[in-house]
């Protein structure tokens, strides 16, 4: 990953940061990045997450999954049980890869009613085993399976803790089982078992993708000025401090779309924390340049723009045409287009005062998005180091879930009954 903050300086943006100013962050990051280094030497709780690219066996997911014969995958999961998964396929171009992540019933009936059952592989996901939308999905799956006659058994990877109820059922049923690592959390687990088994079961290099999580991992230094993921965390501390309270994240590459996602839930769910933190806001370069660029350059200066794009693709040429107004699209390729509508974004934002990051990699493969994914996990961890937060807790995700067991019966909770409680002002 290459990173250029020129647009986010004080000479060009409003509120920008001044190179004095990183000078002095310098300190803070080179302080920082020895708990970083610290903790994952000693696989702490969290910064473990930074050893996976080490730590995770692509032989044994293969050898996992080796007997699932499948040309579709569909995913069981929510939030970091899922969204991994679906970035890494996303970003190899993988069509037939399915999500499961909501409990919407008439998504669910139409995902369900669209799928082969005879070629498609579930990989349910859970680290506790008792995530309520996961388990009532897979009830759902399992029983449309066994409605079409087909064996879920034969087809079925699970991933999840060493006990609890999926556990138990992949002994009882014989299923492959791997494990979610200990000491990460769901949203930092992308290069563990938990993302890698669906492209994995799809017939991706799933080494190349730890290769590109390890050279980001072997980048990590003390410095500003030599690493472009804790420049980057770093630099949305400095600009949030400033006023910078929304990130738009807009990546010039549909493939990179759930990379968005992801990176929505990493840095609201890490970073969201003692009445701080960035909201992200989800982008796709030059859709977007149509609907939401007229907010970020000529709205409130309380946002930075990350654009992110590939300096390598395959292209298509667009074909001549005499027209006039015309013509001089015969001359350039879609890939031309694109790039210059990135580099017209950035200029337009520079030239409103507005505060912008380009972030390039070389290619959009199995070893950029191992890049991409340990060099943001970083950049987030750097950003919560310097906010002084608990990056990998979420109290607030844990409220609504208790609020939720409470109202389907499971038990009686002091946020279910908050909920009941709700005051109520009718207009209709």
């Amino acid at each position: 990953m290459q990173l250029d903050i020129g647009n986010a300086l004080d000479s060009v943006a409003t509120p920008g940061v001044s190179t004095d100013a990183l000078d002095r962050l310098d300190d803070a990051v080179a302080d920082a990045h020895e708990t970083i280094a610290a903790g994952m030497s000693n696989a702490r709780f969290g910064y473990a997450s930074l050893n996976l690219p080490e730590t995770t066996s692509a032989a044994g997911i293969e050898r996992a999954v080796d007997s699932i014969d499948a040309d579709a995958v569909l995913t069981v999961g929510i939030g970091g049980s899922a969204l991994g998964a679906k970035t890494i396929t996303a970003a190899l171009g993988e069509a037939n890869h399915y999500l499961l992540d909501n409990v919407d019933p008439e998504a669910t009936n139409r995902l369900l009613n669209a799928l082969d059952f005879e070629s498609t592989a579930i990989n349910v996901v859970s680290k506790s085993g008792t995530t309520a939308e996961t388990l009532a999905n897979f009830l759902v799956v399992r029983d449309a399976y066994e409605a079409a006659g087909v064996d879920w058994t034969e087809r079925t990877v699970v991933t999840t803790g060493e006990s609890g109820p999926l556990a138990e059922l992949a002994a009882e049923e014989e299923l492959p089982k791997l494990a979610v690592p200990d000491g990460v959390p769901g949203r930092f687990s992308a290069l563990s078992a938990v993302g890698l088994v669906a492209p994995a079961i799809l017939g991706y290099d799933i080494e190349a993708v730890l290769d590109g999580g390890r050279e980001a991992r072997d980048s990590l230094t003390g410095s500003i000025d030599d690493c472009p993921a804790y420049a980057y965390g770093a630099l949305a501390v400095a600009l949030e401090r400033r006023g910078v309270h929304t990130n738009a994240f807009m990546p010039y590459a549909e493939a990179l779309e759930p990379f968005a996602e992801w990176f929505a839930q990493l840095w609201g769910e890490s970073l969201g924390k003692d009445g701080q933190g960035q909201t992200p806001a989800r982008a796709l370069g030059a859709t977007d340049q149509h609907s939401q660029l007229q907010l970020y350059r000529a709205g409130r200066h309380d946002t930075m723009v990350t654009l992110v794009r590939p300096t390598a693709r395959d292209d298509r040429e667009i074909p001549a045409v005499d027209v006039e107004g015309l013509a001089y699209l015969g001359d350039a390729t879609l890939g031309d287009l694109l790039d210059a509508e990135f580099e017209a974004t950035e200029a337009s934002l520079a030239a409103a005062d507005k505060p912008s990051v380009r972030v390039e990699l070389d290619r959009v493969d199995e070893h950029g998005i191992g890049d991409l994914l340990v060099s943001f996990e970083a950049a987030c961890i750097m950003a919560g180091e310097l906010m002084g937060v608990e990056t990998f807790t979420q109290p607030a995700v844990e409220w609504g879930k208790n609020a939720a067991r409470g109202l389907l019966g499971g038990e009686e909770t002091a946020e279910a009954a908050a909920v009941r409680d709700k005051r109520e002002y009718r207009i209709e």
